[in-house]
């Protein structure tokens, strides 16, 4: 395991922590759509590109949107 991939497993290490132990759920979004970024990363370095994309698509930008407009929608009491 190279170096570059430990990097990358440290910081979805923390990035999945943040999502666990924010406060805020729009803070709990931007680290968990950070986290999808970071596996399609991991995804790329293990030369797996076409998983990378969808990836990226679909857990970064399309699984973000749904959350951020279910967060939206609800009312916090």
């Amino acid at each position: 395991m190279n170096i570059g991939l430990s990097f990358i497993h440290i910081l979805m290490l923390m990035a999945t922590m943040m999502v666990v132990f924010s406060k805020k759920l729009l803070h709990s979004l931007i680290f968990l759509s950070l986290f999808s970024m970071l596996l399609s990363l991991k995804y790329l370095t293990l030369r797996a590109p076409d998983v990378a994309i969808t990836e990226a698509a679909l857990g970064t930008g399309l699984a973000t949107v749904v959350y951020l407009v279910a967060i939206r929608k609800t009312r916090r009491k």
